[in-house]
């Protein structure tokens, strides 16, 4: 029980790496948020967490707008006392849009959701992470965020800005008692892909030289075992720095 008695809000969590993330750490005993767009989904998630003993509580949660970010994070404090742990996963694909072919529309929804919703998170919990002099943020970035072809440009700024966003909270807060770090997942198993509208063809055929690499697709329990890791006091001393886990996917490049 790696996680007993703390409390969790994990956003993105009615499927993929979300879900796995929840159910893993409802497991270890944390008590767990869990926020999704899609409410029927997180029911779904929290009553298989409370069938196997575990705490759980489903909020709807659009993670572009900030009331919904403030009830999420509200509503763990009203429901369990406190937060302990913030897991930011919730994220968008773009359609492989280079920067010729990016819509100020798209850019602002992916960004808004991948980038502005991490950092209104982070900024929420922060005081009550001060307050207690401790706490730990995860965020799901991308072997995205650290190349440039595993997506359309859109996508890959806005987690080369969630990586800079976790490098540098890391920092700042490292003497406060608070652990930021991110996960950068290769090629996963899970529903992202229905957020891809209007594949752009141009920019997917310029990135099947970097998929054709790719050892194998990865599952969300896999990463969702590193969240594990990062959210506890097994990773003390990691702070500020993102784990790649993608079967050495980007050790070839």
């Amino acid at each position: 029980m790696r996680l007993d008695g703390k409390v969790a809000v994990v956003t993105g969590a009615a499927s993929g790496m979300g879900k796995a993330i929840a159910e893993l750490y409802a497991a270890e005993g944390a008590k767990v948020i869990v926020a999704d767009l899609n409410v029927e989904g997180a029911e779904s998630v929290v009553q298989g967490i409370t069938s196997n003993g575990g705490t759980a509580k489903a909020v709807k949660v659009n993670v572009a707008k900030q009331e919904d970010i403030d009830t999420m994070i509200d509503t763990a404090v009203s429901e369990y006392g406190t937060l302990d742990i913030l897991v930011n996963n919730a994220g968008i694909m773009d359609g492989f849009e280079p920067v010729g072919d990016i819509t100020d529309e798209k850019w602002d929804l992916i960004f808004d959701v991948n980038t502005k919703g991490v950092m209104r998170a982070m900024r929420k919990a922060i005081p009550i992470f001060l307050e207690k002099g401790k706490g730990i943020i995860v965020n799901t970035a991308s072997t995205g965020g650290l190349n440039g072809a595993h997506a359309g440009a859109t996508y890959g700024a806005s987690k080369h800005a969630v990586v800079g966003l976790t490098k540098n909270t890391g920092f700042m807060y490292a003497k406060e008692g608070i652990r930021c770090n991110a996960i950068a997942p290769g090629g996963v198993a899970t529903n992202i892909a229905s957020s891809m509208t209007n594949i752009n063809q141009f920019g997917a055929g310029r990135t099947q030289v970097v998929q054709a690499v790719m050892p194998r697709v990865g599952q969300s329990e896999e990463i969702a075992q590193v969240a594990l890791f990062l959210a506890s006091d097994e990773s003390s001393f990691v702070n500020g720095t993102v784990i790649t886990a993608d079967a050495g996917w980007t050790a070839a490049f």
